[in-house]
């Protein structure tokens, strides 16, 4: 997503929380709160956050350079450079990472366990949402401005193609079955990209106005979780298309994840509210629990180990006065305010 799109945070600032439940939702099998807080130094915007499993680290991207975290201990453990970054991708059994730099329209490639950067792809601008196909070992990045998909080689390191998407891409996934997924924002769209031939194999229309954001994917039943601005989340299938069910979100959805263990979906929303949805079944959807959060908490990543969010967020001031100039003013982030939210479920009594 854009970071400039903080911009709108003037329209949500001082809006209400949700409360800490949906009405109608079933009995929960346990309660996700806020359970912790790890600062983070830098007073920049932030945007996508992601685990690195196998080390143990949070990666947050955060104004020109990208936070890593220890998760066993909390802390900040170093920061990668960039110009603009807006996500990660990581490829562990090659053990490197990518960086999309929206700015320079670059993509940095690094050590995922030294942090130590290896080179620069170039890209398109606004290179955004980033992710790796394991099946290619391709990397892709999805430049907004531009409505174009870049193409590198995880190995060596060079860019092998681009592909025209026909609208902005937002956000992306992989079913490590050599297709990859990808929303159109502008264009209430989802695409279905082959991996190796690099060519669209399906275009799956969303209802009007829904403006697709963010996206999880159940890689076993083939579904699609589309976070969409209109504030719904769809599930798509992800051979035919059909959507199966469309749930309520908070407003400004920017991160979407499932979790293939306990069978849910996480959807953050820079409202402050964090949405969890059940999977009864793969046909069958329902809000769990809806989590107040704290304002600007759009982005989130989920470690499965520990059964753990994490969302990064700041304290913002209010946004100056409207002027003709400016008449979306952002709020201000307030110096030394950044931190990663913790949030943990407490499970049921008794059980």
């Amino acid at each position: 997503m854009k970071r400039s799109s903080l911009a709108s945070l003037a329209l949500w600032v001082g809006w209400a929380i949700a409360p800490a439940s949906s009405p109608g939702a079933p009995l929960l099998p346990g309660h996700w709160s806020v359970t912790g807080s790890i600062p983070v130094p830098g007073d920049g915007g932030w945007d996508y956050a992601a685990i690195d499993r196998v080390n143990h680290r949070l990666f947050v991207a955060h104004g020109d350079q990208e936070a890593v975290i220890d998760l066993r201990k909390r802390t900040v453990i170093g920061f990668l450079p960039g110009n603009g970054l807006h996500g990660v991708a990581m490829a562990p059994e090659l053990e490197r990472g990518f960086l999309s730099n929206g700015r320079s329209g670059a993509i940095t490639l690094f050590n995922l366990t030294t942090l130590m950067t290896i080179g620069t792809v170039p890209a398109e601008p606004d290179a955004d949402a980033i992710c790796y196909d394991p099946v290619t070992k391709r990397v892709f990045s999805l430049n907004g401005d531009s409505q174009s998909a870049t193409v590198i080689d995880a190995i060596k390191g060079t860019q092998v193609g681009w592909i025209a998407l026909g609208g902005k891409p937002e956000f992306a996934r992989v079913d490590r079955r050599g297709s990859l997924f990808v929303n159109l924002e502008n264009k209430d769209q989802v695409l279905r990209i082959d991996t190796a031939s690099l060519k669209i194999t399906a275009q799956f229309p969303l209802p009007p106005g829904s403006s697709p954001s963010s996206m999880g994917i159940d890689r076993t039943n083939k579904k699609l979780f589309i976070g969409c601005r209109n504030q719904t989340l769809l599930v798509v299938d992800a051979d035919s298309g059909k959507i199966d069910a469309s749930l309520p979100l908070g407003q400004g959805v920017d991160a979407t994840l499932y979790d293939a263990v306990h069978h849910r979906v996480y959807a953050s929303c820079r409202d402050g509210t964090l949405t969890v949805v059940a999977q009864n079944s793969p046909g069958d959807y329902v809000v769990e629990q809806v989590i107040a959060t704290e304002p600007g908490a759009r982005t989130l990543a989920y470690d499965s180990s520990t059964d753990t969010l994490y969302l990064p967020v700041a304290k913002l001031g209010p946004p100056p006065a409207v002027t003709p100039q400016i008449p979306q003013p952002r709020p201000a982030i307030l110096p030394g305010t950044f931190h990663i939210l913790v949030l943990n479920e407490k499970p049921a009594s008794g059980g």
